[in-house]
């Protein structure tokens, strides 16, 4: 028997004294138990109007933005590149790499190497095509231990509102003065 939560509330044959296989036990009355008030419904939906035109389905929302709770305004927040495998993989499309993975409890192989032409990286997945094969692969960054490219890496992030590329020459913090 339930009470409309999931919870069962129905009594275990082993909990109702000896006629039931107790222990001796021989209360003089059984406490009645509380009823279990009933959940109040909620309202019914109030049925929309069809209006001729318009859409049902909701609005795009571009990445790193997000609609208000009432279904409106979109508030996009400042996107910024910042300094992720992901990115830098997109920087690099078009480059042959070689990427090295990592699966855990796999009995046929523990690591794998891929190489390919970098096509396309997302937050979760990088996809590469093998020039030789024309074999396409979908590779989840979860298992992606480490990249190596046969030439220079395109890169580039902000930093306290300056650009940081692979032609930045780096700064020399052993001579530069401690700020007095």
């Amino acid at each position: 028997m339930s009470n409309g939560y999931g919870y069962k509330t129905a009594v275990s044959p082993a909990n109702t004294g000896p006629a039931f296989g107790g222990y001796g036990y021989y209360p003089q009355q059984q406490p009645m138990p509380m009823p279990m008030p009933m959940p109040t419904p909620l309202p019914a939906p109030v049925p929309t109007p069809f209006v001729a035109g318009a859409s049902t389905m909701p609005p795009n929302v571009p990445s790193g933005s997000f609609v208000t709770p009432m279904g409106g305004n979109v508030i996009t927040v400042p996107a910024t590149e910042e300094s992720y495998v992901e990115n830098i993989l997109r920087l690099n499309r078009g480059k042959m790499a070689t990427f090295y993975m990592t699966y855990e409890n796999n009995r046929e192989w523990n690591a794998k190497v891929f190489r390919g032409i970098i096509e396309a990286a997302g937050r979760d997945h990088i996809i590469i095509s093998d020039p030789s094969t024309g074999m396409r692969y979908l590779l989840l960054t979860l298992n992606l231990d480490y990249v190596t490219f046969d030439g220079p890496i395109n890169y580039e992030y902000t930093f306290n509102g300056v650009t940081i590329t692979n032609t930045t020459p780096p700064t020399n913090t052993a001579t530069a003065p401690m700020g007095r």
